[in-house]
Parts: C-alpha cells; sequence; structure tokens
C-alpha cells in the first residue's frame, strides 16, 4: 500500500507568514501549483495559502443580514464570519490570507486516507509533517498519478 512518503513532493516550495501577496500570487503561478504550506523558521506548519484563499480577496463581502425587535437590532450571523471575510479581502501578507492551522498528513498515512482527507475537506495540499516540521507536501496531483502508475 502507498504511503505519503512514496507520493510526496520533498523538495516543497513554501511560503513565509510575511511574504507579500503579489509575491504569493507570482509563485502559485509560475510553479503551476494549487497550494503551499506556510512555514516559520524552524520548520513548522502555521498554514496553507491556497488559489482559493487568495480568489477570496477578489469577493464580494456578504454582509450579514439583521432582524429587529422592540427597536434593537440583531445580526442573523455572527460578527465573527464578517471578521474572516475582511481579513481575507484585505490581506497583504500571507498570514492574513491563508488558512491557519491546515490538515496535515505523517510519511506513513496511506494513499486512502489521503484520498478521503482530500475529497471529504476539499483540500488539495497537504503538508507531510514529521516530528512537527515540514518534510513534503501531497498534492492532488501527486494521488492522481498514482492512478496512471499503478493500473
Amino acid at each position: 500500500m502507498l504511503k505519503a512518503r512514496d507520493i510526496m513532493t520533498e523538495k516543497a516550495i513554501t511560503l513565509k507568514p510575511d511574504t507579500d501577496i503579489v509575491s504569493a500570487v507570482k509563485t502559485l503561478l509560475e510553479n503551476k501549483i494549487n497550494g503551499v504550506p506556510v512555514v516559520e523558521d524552524d520548520g513548522s506548519v502555521i498554514g496553507v495559502l491556497t488559489q482559493s484563499d487568495l480568489v477570496a480577496q477578489q469577493k464580494e463581502l456578504k454582509l450579514p443580514s439583521f432582524f429587529t425587535l422592540l427597536d434593537g437590532v440583531f445580526p442573523l450571523s455572527s460578527y465573527e464570519e464578517l471578521d474572516k471575510q475582511l481579513q481575507k479581502i484585505s490581506a497583504i501578507v500571507v498570514r492574513e490570507a491563508m488558512t491557519p492551522a491546515p490538515a496535515t498528513v505523517t510519511p506513513e498515512t496511506k494513499i486512502a486516507q489521503i484520498a478521503t482527507i482530500m475529497a471529504d475537506k476539499k483540500l488539495y495540499t497537504l503538508p507531510v509533517v514529521e516530528n512537527g516540521k515540514l518534510i513534503g507536501v501531497v498534492g492532488k496531483e501527486d494521488v492522481l498519478r498514482t492512478l496512471v502508475q499503478h493500473r
């Protein structure tokens, strides 16, 4: 059974939390990748920045709906969600646009588990972490490649 270590890209392209958004976009486009791990200087993964995170900067802001009751105005959704949207739309550096605390896998994670995580959570860039440090990345193309090679 194939595992993450068998299909991962070992020399993963990464970004630092303080990388500016324009540089991050260029990195994704020039390397034709969907997402990239965001790592601290010690190699620990603190997030993943994906094309979807960056596309979110261009979307319209959804304002919460309100209802009134006895001269009071009450939101129908939380301000927390609005804050998250505002942060992504106005992001200047990667830390502000990335998805924090991302799902990760270990080198021993089986390909079936990787595929399940990707399909269920709609994640297509999974950092491979060992002893708290990034050692590679598995992307959806890595999983798809195994379909061709092992059939």
